[in-house]
């Protein structure tokens, strides 16, 4: 793509970049007003039945991924006009998702700013490394790789740690509006849990915001996995990298039923997203079905998604992920040609 078309492509996305007062107040009260209906009902199911409760969470813990899009438009400025409206609403959502708002701001900036570059990994981005790094890795190395990406440390002990350890502590650097906010954060959601623990019985309590915790922290991962862990991604050194083709091909558009649509905030429209932060999650699918560039970009479906669990390698010769398997297939397929060669320069 020359830099003409890149420039004019975002320029397509500028009037798409302001947010609508009705349509933010309207998509609050659709999310808050279920969610915590939700969770009440679950809590008087306890006394009726477990899988009952169940269901309800399940169910919350989509309205609370929908929460989670709010909050995540509130980083990028986007859901008010107003600066500070998205400042409150974003801690305030910070809470509920267990996103302290200023840390989680930062972190996710420098994603935007360095999604698909290898050069700049390690910030608001999974792990990931190349064929050559994993091969040249120490064993502990290649064992913790491993470990990290199996689906059930990434999406079942990864919600933990990352939601209930990681997020509670500043970063190195963090400026004193970022700490501030951090401690803010954890000292609502201490005061809450105590208070709630106290008010409805703490067992009861855990049952509830623990299963919509695990359940919507695990969708929360997948979904950001999947939109930048598909076959045909971009990935490139940063003397190589351009940013408007990191997000167009760096980021996939996950084509999801309407209800999943609905529920992840058009958060699927993830191109659409990299290539212009700015624009509000309700506008997103609009201004990929009004720009005909974006219609090409690499599309993956709820079906063909379960595939990006066996990429686990970026390789750079080829520019595509690849597989444990694979790799172990290819280091076979060089042993057995080795051993021809041998063979044929011995007879």
């Amino acid at each position: 793509m020359s830099k003409e078309k890149e420039k004019n492509l975002r320029k397509q996305m500028a009037p798409y970049e302001k947010a609508t007062m009705r349509k933010s107040i309207y998509q609050m009260v659709n999310t808050f007003v279920p969610f915590f209906l939700l969770w009440i009902l679950a809590y008087q199911s306890l006394k009726i039945s477990y899988a009952l409760t169940f269901i309800l969470c399940v169910v919350a813990a989509g309205f609370l991924v929908r929460i989670f899009i709010i909050f995540h438009d509130c980083c990028h400025y986007s859901f008010f006009r107003n600066r500070r409206a998205n400042d409150i609403l974003g801690t305030i959502t910070g809470v509920l998702t267990l996103f302290p708002y200023r840390q989680w701001q930062h972190d996710h900036s420098v994603h935007h700013a360095t999604s698909s570059n290898l050069d700049k990994r390690g910030t608001g981005d999974i792990w990931m490394l190349t064929v050559d790094e994993y091969l040249e890795a120490s064993t502990l190395t290649k064992i913790q790789y491993r470990l990290y990406r199996h689906p059930f440390v990434m999406f079942v002990l990864g919600p933990i740690y990352k939601f209930l350890i990681q997020n509670r502590f500043n970063r190195k650097g963090a400026r004193k509006k970022e700490r501030v906010n951090t401690y803010l954060t954890n000292s609502i959601l201490v005061l809450l849990i105590v208070v709630l623990s106290m008010l409805l019985e703490w067992k009861s309590f855990f049952i509830i915001q623990g299963t919509i915790f695990m359940i919507s922290g695990a969708a929360g991962i997948w979904l950001f996995y999947v939109q930048h862990t598909f076959e045909d991604s971009y990935f490139e050194e940063d003397e190589h990298w351009e940013y408007v083709r990191a997000a167009v091909e760096g980021s996939s558009f996950y084509k999801l039923p309407r209800l999943l649509q609905w529920l992840t905030g058009n958060i699927g429209y993830h191109h659409v997203h990299h290539l212009s932060p700015r624009i509000p999650n309700y506008k997103l699918e609009e201004a990929h079905e009004n720009t005909p560039p974006l219609q090409n970009v690499p599309t993956v479906t709820l079906s063909t998604s379960l595939e990006s669990l066996k990429f686990h390698l970026w390789d750079e010769e080829q520019k595509v992920f690849i597989g444990f398997r694979e790799l172990k297939k290819r280091a076979l397929s060089k042993v057995q040609k080795d051993e021809k060669r041998t063979s044929h320069a011995r007879s």
